[in-house]
Order: structure tokens, then sequence, then C-alpha cells
């Protein structure tokens, strides 16, 4: 194999080798730009997207063994198009989602992301304030701006404005487990300091609300008037009543319920 003599970061699938050329990788297509090799051997091509795949993961190949540390399993799930929001939304981890949606869109705008969701939203546990509701808007903007359908999963709950996200993936294809909870509420303000302020706050606090239960109303069918009403009290559904309210359209049972370009990036380590 020849050796790896130049790596363009700027494009984590295209590697240079030492024989002169210079290969791209995508959708596991080897495209070699050196147009005095017309065919590459199926053996020449497999340790091609071997080395691209561990230089993807950190790794390296040594006489067609991987060595190096394995790959940390949020870049297992990525690579397989899977983004897990398992916490609530603070600024690290909206960042990190938001990153997630624009890379998956360059590597393939057409293939769907699954988005996994098990998360309280803008707020703790206990129900005290844990993030900006902008974090949820964030992420919504962005799974309505890039082109690849966004399928979403409830997986454990989805509370506030993590069921809003889960409203906002694609129609047909928003989902939940059989025991997941979801839940809709108005947000919450821990605003302090002078009068003004305080008000300054709440008028922010009533137009967040406003801007999520619009959001929730556009994706299931619901009036806002409805939805503000249902909301001015926590309301807890399950996910057949949630089905029934627009918010998921069906429940999971098992994987088959996905669909599914059957790619498997463990096949490739």
């Amino acid at each position: 194999m020849n050796k790896i003599v130049n790596i363009d970061y700027t494009f984590s699938n295209r590697l240079a080798f030492s024989n002169g050329q210079f290969c791209t990788l995508k959708n596991n297509k080897i495209t070699v730009t050196n147009k005095k090799i017309k065919k590459m051997s199926y053996k020449t091509k497999k340790c091609y997207i071997s080395n691209i795949r561990a230089m993807q993961t950190g790794a390296q190949n040594y006489d067609g063994v991987r060595i190096g540390p394995p790959p940390d399993l949020p870049s297992l799930l990525l690579h397989n198009r899977i983004v897990y929001l398992g916490m609530p939304l603070v600024p690290a981890v909206t960042e990190l989602i938001v990153a997630e949606f624009l890379y998956l869109q360059y590597e393939n705008a057409d293939k769907p992301v699954f988005m996994y969701l098990n998360s309280t939203g803008t707020s703790n546990p206990d129900g005290s304030s844990a993030g900006f509701e902008t974090e949820a808007f964030a992420i919504a903007d962005t799974m309505n701006y890039i082109k690849p359908p966004v399928h979403t999963i409830c997986v454990g709950q989805a509370f506030g404005t993590c069921a809003m996200l889960l409203s906002n993936g694609e129609k047909g294809n928003r989902a939940a487990l059989p025991n997941a909870t979801i839940m809709i509420h108005q947000p919450t303000s821990r605003a302090r300091g002078q009068a003004s302020d305080i008000a300054i706050k709440a008028k922010e606090v009533l137009y967040n609300r406003k801007q999520c239960f619009e959001i929730i109303s556009e994706n299931s069918g619901q009036s806002l008037q409805k939805i503000m009403k249902d909301a001015s009290r926590t309301k807890y559904l399950t996910p057949q009543e949630a089905v029934e309210y627009g918010i998921i359209d069906k429940i999971l049972e098992s994987p088959k319920g996905l669909s599914s370009d059957g790619s498997n990036f463990l096949s490739s380590l």
C-alpha cells in the first residue's frame, strides 16, 4: 500500500499518496484524479477506503490491520447519520447538534438524518431553567435549513422545547418508542433585578413562548389557541395521545419502522 503523504483537512475524505495519486471518497465510491489510472482493483480500492476511514477516526492501518484508539460512540452514530440529543439544551449541546447537522448535509444531502431525542428541553429535570429557548430555535432552524430530511424519534422523554423539536421532524417520519413521554408546558423565568429589567425579561419569555407554540401548531395542525390553553398547565402525552395530537406520526416497536440505506460504519473499521 502506498504511503499517505498528504491529508486535506478541509475535506476529510481526500488523501494524497506517495505514488502521485490523489483520491476522493464519497458515498463509498473512490475517485482517482490521476487520469493514467483507468481501473482500480478491488483490493486497492478497499485499502484506500480503509485508509480514509481510519484517518477520519484517528486510527491507522498496518498491513491491513487497524491500529490506534477505537472510535468514540458519537462518531459511530454520526457515521450512521444518527444524531442523539440526550441532555438539556445548553450552548455546548446546541453547538454539537448544529455542527452534526451541517456535517451530515455536506457528507450526503439526500440521505435522511435520524435524530433521537431524550431531553427535558431547556429545563432541568427539577424544572429549573437550564438554557435559553433560543438554543432550541437554533436546532429547529437548522433542521429546516439543511436539505436532508430529519426523522425524529423520541426515546424516554421529550419535554417542553424538546417536544417542539420532535414535532419539527419530516412529516410522516416523526415517531416515539412505546413507553416514551411527551410533555408541553410554558417556559419559566428566574428573572431578578430592577423592575424594568424583569419586565424586559418577561416580554422576551412571552415572545419565546409564542414562537415555540407557533412551531408546534404548524407541525401538529392544532390551533395556536388550543396549544396555549393546553400548555397553560403542564400537559403530558402518551405516544398514542401524541399521535392524535399531531406531534408525532407513529409509534415504533422495532427499527423496521425506520427507513435506512443499510450503511454500517462498523463494517468500514
